[in-house]
Formats: structure tokens, sequence, C-alpha cells
């Protein structure tokens, strides 16, 4: 731990977390600072990356126009979660930042900002708070219900679901891999004998779930930032809700 018992103090997981960001930037600045019309792999690589977000969050969910404004803040969502999480599969660091709640809480409260303050800034405030709890063509003595409920489920339980599925999966997986090396290295050196055949059998278990934490890496990077753009969606529309 650096800095211990001062503001500035840094445990592992800080560390990690700004090894990642840092190769995020080395990564991007090395794919495009001297980009050209036949790209290298490195800025191959990243175009894919960055196109995959426009055409399959941004622009599938909030159209061409919308899709080009919020398209940076989507691509930042993405790419940083990607590269934090990634550190879970990297032996020495074995571990994602994201399974930590700091992380995931302040991407999620960017989310939620950003789709409030859209929402807001086209409807105004009351209008679109109305529009968010107050469900049309409902008796009026069912208001008393499902007003407080939708409040909590777009107000609440959305920058809290967003903030937990981040956190739980990292923090599930790290604990998964943990217990399956774990398990084989007590089979070759501490188990008895006749227990040390069932370490190969641990090994390719830990290895297997490596490559699930792989998928599921992309996968939450891509959930996020999907849920962002989702939200923003509703909050442009909710009239037509």
């Amino acid at each position: 731990m650096l800095f211990e018992g001062t503001p500035f103090e840094l445990d592992r997981l800080i560390l990690i977390r700004l090894l990642m960001t840092a190769l995020l930037v080395v990564f991007l600045l090395a794919a495009f600072r001297a980009p050209r019309i036949v790209p290298g792999k490195l800025q191959n690589i990243a175009e894919i990356a960055l196109l995959f977000v426009k055409e399959q969050i941004a622009d599938e969910v909030l159209g061409k126009e919308a899709g080009r404004k919020f398209f940076p803040l989507l691509a930042t969502i993405f790419f940083t979660v990607l590269f934090l999480n990634f550190s879970g599969i990297v032996p020495g660091l074995n571990i994602s930042s994201n399974a930590r709640i700091g992380m995931p809480i302040v991407l999620a409260v960017i989310a939620y900002i950003t789709f409030n303050y859209v929402g807001i800034r086209k409807y105004g405030f009351l209008k679109y708070m109305r529009g968010n709890i107050v469900k049309p063509d409902v008796p009026p003595v069912l208001h008393v219900l499902l007003i407080p409920i939708e409040f909590v489920s777009t107000f609440i339980l959305r920058p809290f679901t967003l903030t937990v599925r981040l956190m739980a999966n990292m923090l599930a997986g790290h604990i998964m891999l943990v217990l399956f090396f774990s398990a084989t290295w007590f089979f070759l050196f501490d188990a008895t004998a006749w227990m040390k055949v069932f370490a190969p059998f641990s090994l390719l278990a830990g290895l297997a779930f490596t490559l699930f934490e792989l998928l599921v890496t992309f996968l939450q990077a891509y959930v996020f930032a999907l849920l962002t753009a989702v939200y923003i969606s509703e909050a442009k529309h909710i009239d037509s809700h």
C-alpha cells in the first residue's frame, strides 16, 4: 500500500485501476496517433471496437442523430468497463477493480445524471417527473400504488442495479477463479498422494472459467453502455410511454 495513512493512500485495487486506465490511454494514443487510410493492426482493432459501440449501441438505441451526440459518452463507458474488467484475467493482477463498488457507482452516477439531465432539459422538471411516474389510462385509485413503484424503479433502482450488476459479476468471477486455482495448488502441493489426481481437473476448470470470464468482461462493458443508451432514449421519449 502506497502513501499509507495519508489522504492519497493507494491500495492494490486502486493501483490496478490506475494501471489499466494508463494502458487504455496508451492503447488509444498508439492506435490513433497517426491514423492511416489503410489501418495497421492496432488502429484496426480500435476502429472495430469504436464502430461496434457506434452501430450496435449508440445508433441502434438512440438513432443516428442522437447516437452521434452521445457516442463519446457511451464509448468512454464501454472502454473503461472493458479495460478495468480485463485485469481480472491477467496473471499477477487477478482481479478487476470493478469488483469493488467505487468505480461501478461512479459510472452509474454518470449515467444517472446524463439521462435525467436529457429528460429534464427536453421536458422541464415537472413534466419529466410526471411522465416517468404517472402512467396514463390507469384508474386513479391505482396511482397511489403505482407512483411510488415507478419512482423507486426509475430513480433509485436504475443506478443501484447498474452498480451492483457490474460489481457482483466481476467479484463473483474473481472468487471462482481464486477457488479453482487455489484448489489446484492444494491438490498439487498439500493434498495426500491419491488426491493429486484431481489437480488437472481443477486446473482445466480454472482455465475454462478464465475463458468464460473473458466473455463476461466484454458482456459487462456492452450491457452497461447499452443500458445507459436505453435510459437516455427513454428520457428523450417519455411522452410516448
